[in-house]
């Protein structure tokens, strides 16, 4: 089992920065993925960000590239959601989610991910 706890969320101006934190215990990551994945009213979960815990490999939605970084801290345990130059699309409910272990790759679908983080709300006003 592998135990995920966001933090970091709030409200924010348009134009304004925030960074997720996802601190996970249970299991050793070195062969997971971590993702990042958000969920508006009405609206499916989707994928924002992920990165392999071992080689740092990143892959990220279209509508955040150049926008938001995900990184990791492995002595920490923790991955991280860089959030700049908001927009009031991005208002949602941020969840963390952990994969593996996986021999490789970096997955971008919710259906591959088995631990998921209870979520933290981003509000971007206009």
């Amino acid at each position: 089992q592998v135990q995920l706890v966001e933090s970091g969320g709030g409200l924010v101006q348009a134009g304004g920065s925030l960074r997720l934190s996802c601190a996970a215990s249970g299991r050793t990551l070195f062969s997971y993925n971590m993702g990042w994945f958000r969920q508006a009213p009405g609206k499916e979960r989707e994928f924002v960000a992920a990165i392999r815990w071992s080689n740092s490999r990143t892959d990220y939605a279209d509508s955040v590239k150049g926008r938001f970084t995900i990184s990791r801290d492995i002595a920490e345990n923790t991955v991280y959601l860089q959030m700049n130059s908001l927009k009031p699309e991005d208002t949602a409910v941020y969840y963390c989610a952990a994969d593996g272990p996986r021999s490789s790759g970096v997955g971008a679908t919710v259906g591959e991910y088995d631990y998921w983080g209870q979520g933290t709300q981003v509000t971007v006003s206009s």
